[in-house]
């Protein structure tokens, strides 16, 4: 079976052919990053247009790439959400028409879900159950994954994700966009201990997030080193300030995921979402985990962010699965993962349903 991934949630746009028994065969991917870098964000309308520039062309370029044609693909994949809702709508639109010119099944697949199975791409892949801790600019999530399509939502940020504290902050240090990135590359020059950043939450009970606090304690260490006179801050200042805040997060996590494996007793974790590049947080993790006696995963480094394979894959495991949607375009701009079993449970009854129904007509027609 050769599924076509088609990824358009956010400022990316990634396609791919993920091919059974080989892997993924095919991948393209194309960030907006410069078209949104002057603006310090993502903006709604100009990532939806230029998905849709460059959809369709990207698609005709991996199937040359790959040596495929139209009667090669078996069933297409795209993001539902969450995400923009233009954005995901151009990848729907793309993946239904094309379902329906080839004549192949079409699965919409949510963007989390497709960014924990890229964890599963890897060589050294985990085995069910595991916990997944997913960051991303919109996301921090902690899951118990009992197994295949089934999650259980064990905490999640209450107000910034991750990702997009990363972006918030770098914007007030005047570094570039995407943040994440940005403060990592500084924070090595930074100085361990001139500031003490908070670790939110973490003197509470419970595996959810904050960072808006976190975000606003920056911000006040930024403008008491300006002072009355609002003076730039000098390089060294800067590099000081990312290198407090990144451990703050980084901790901040750590601590959550302890607490995460100590109450689910599961010793397998999984590192999945854009943040999951960060270096820093990788290592802070394993050696953590590996000191309570469990092992760490993350997705290859090329797969971290969003990408047209994860989605290839995640619709190539759906479909396994039986799973099957109509035609129509919807997508989801805001979707929980833990609604993805309440469907898988509605899907089934339905099947039972339609099962009982045709059974009672046979037996009425004999």
């Amino acid at each position: 079976m050769n599924v076509l991934g088609i990824e358009t949630s956010c400022d990316e746009t990634g396609i791919a052919i993920y091919s059974a028994g080989k892997g993924i065969i095919a991948e393209r991917l194309y960030s907006q990053i410069e078209l949104h870098r002057a603006y310090g964000g993502v903006v709604p309308e100009l990532a939806s247009r230029d998905h849709i520039r460059r959809t369709l062309p990207m698609i005709d370029e991996i199937l040359r790439d790959s040596n495929m044609v139209a009667k090669d693909i078996d069933a297409i994949a795209y993001t539902a959400g969450p995400g923009l809702i233009g954005a995901l709508l151009v990848g729907a639109s793309v993946a239904k028409s094309l379902a329906l010119a080839w004549g192949v099944p079409s699965i919409g697949i949510h963007h989390m879900e497709g960014h924990l199975v890229a964890a599963l791409l890897a060589e050294d892949a985990p085995e069910y159950p595991f916990i997944a801790l997913l960051v991303s600019g919109g996301h921090t999530q902690l899951m118990a994954c009992q197994r295949a399509h089934h999650y259980q939502l064990l905490g999640e940020s209450q107000d910034d994700a991750a990702g997009e504290a990363f972006d918030k902050v770098a914007k007030m240090l005047g570094l570039s966009y995407p943040g994440g990135p940005a403060i990592a590359k500084i924070a090595v020059q930074g100085t361990p201990g001139r500031f003490k950043f908070p670790r939110p939450m973490t003197n509470k009970p419970g595996l959810n997030f904050s960072f808006s606090g976190l975000k606003t304690f920056t911000l006040n260490t930024v403008n008491d080193l300006r002072g009355q006179s609002g003076r730039d801050l000098s390089s060294q200042e800067k590099a000081d300030i990312a290198f407090a805040f990144q451990d703050a997060v980084v901790d901040t996590i750590r601590i959550k995921c302890e607490r995460a494996m100590e109450q689910t007793g599961l010793d397998r974790l999984i590192l999945a979402g854009g943040v999951s590049a960060n270096i820093e947080l990788r290592a802070r993790l394993k050696q953590s985990v590996q000191k309570h006696h469990g092992q760490v995963f993350y997705p290859p480094l090329n797969l971290c962010t969003d990408n047209g394979a994860m989605i290839a894959y995640a619709g190539y495991l759906r479909l396994q699965h039986g799973h099957q949607e109509s035609l129509s375009i919807e997508v989801r701009p805001r979707w929980p993962m833990s609604e993805l079993n309440e469907s898988e449970l509605n899907e089934s009854e339905l099947n039972e349903s339609e099962l009982n129904e045709s059974e009672l007509n046979e037996h009425q027609t004999k």
